[in-house]
């Protein structure tokens, strides 16, 4: 790989594939929303070239790109992907569409091929929508929306002359998050000394560090085969409770947390589900950083950066 677009570049997970293409030497196109964006995160990185695009003139990149020999477009760029917005329908579903737009804009511009960041929550809106007398919440149009992008691309891009490839991620964490998500909002009721009260915590579960989730990502984009999905994670999946009491052996050994307090009201996916496998055997990659080693990482960076406060 030469060449690659990122849309959604100076987001968390876009600034670090950012990062890690610059290290291997990639020209990059680096897709920014507009002028008011913080680009802090990659602005000084080698061969970055920042492009100003909003989702819902993603065509126009055609013009603003003139370049016809890019290898890969990586699409991060989603509204909504936490917060309120996860539950507006109108704008999930717009989202399927922007993706789509993404895609033949790509083509257009003889992209070779399209690596979309898909996520785990598109099974667990699966499941939860079609299990017989289900109730699922709100949250699950998020998921549902991925779904949807990817249940239209995929036709779209056999219709085309560009490969696509689908990565699956499980749980991604690490240095510059700043969501109220499970590692960050753990790691800080720890530093605020809170009492650590889970579910029972019996689903299955994966997490992955941040900069193998990066490193998984320029894999893919080198030797990820068409039409194929590709699940980013440990490799490890087990139940959530082992990966949580393996965070409090490693942060908070004094700290004795509680499980069952807290309801659970999500879907519980079988292991086959977080399968790495194809993502090992296609893509040449596995993951080096332990949980126990990230979330520490991760507790370093929130404690010495003020920034990170949610």
């Amino acid at each position: 790989m030469k060449k690659a677009i990122v849309t959604g570049a100076n987001g968390f997970i876009g600034s670090h594939v950012c990062s890690e293409l610059s290290k291997c030497g990639v020209k990059i196109y680096a897709v920014i929303k507009d002028t008011n964006e913080n680009i802090s995160n990659i602005e000084n990185l080698c061969d970055l070239e920042i492009i100003y695009c909003e989702l819902g003139d993603i065509e126009s990149l055609y013009d603003k790109i003139t370049d016809r020999d890019i290898d890969v477009f990586y699409h991060f760029a989603w509204v909504g992907s936490a917060g309120p917005l996860r539950c507006d329908e109108t704008i999930q579903l717009q989202n399927a569409l922007w993706t789509a737009q993404a895609l033949r804009t790509a083509d257009k511009m003889k992209c070779k091929k399209f690596v979309n960041a898909g996520t785990i929550t598109e099974k667990e809106a699966y499941s939860a929508i079609y299990a017989q007398e289900s109730k699922p919440g709100l949250p699950y149009i998020y998921g549902a929306g991925k779904l949807a992008a990817r249940s239209i691309c995929k036709p779209i891009a056999n219709s085309l002359d560009i490969d696509l490839c689908w990565a699956v991620i499980t749980n991604a964490y690490g240095v510059g998050e700043i969501s109220p998500r499970l590692v960050n909002s753990t790691i800080r009721k720890i530093l605020s000394g809170e009492p650590l009260q889970f579910t029972a915590a019996t689903q299955n579960y994966d997490f992955i560090y941040i900069d193998d989730l990066a490193r998984a990502f320029v894999a893919i984009g080198e030797y990820g085969k068409p039409n194929k999905e590709y699940v980013i994670g440990s490799g490890n999946a087990r139940p959530l409770k082992e990966f949580l009491l393996e965070m409090q052996q490693a942060l908070a050994p004094d700290i004795t947390p509680v499980f069952g307090d807290i309801p659970f009201t999500g879907v519980d996916l079988p292991l086959e589900v977080f399968d790495t496998t194809d993502l090992e055997n296609d893509c040449h990659f596995k993951p080096t950083v332990s949980f126990a080693d990230g979330t520490r990482m991760t507790m370093d960076w929130i404690k010495e950066t003020p920034q990170s406060n949610i």
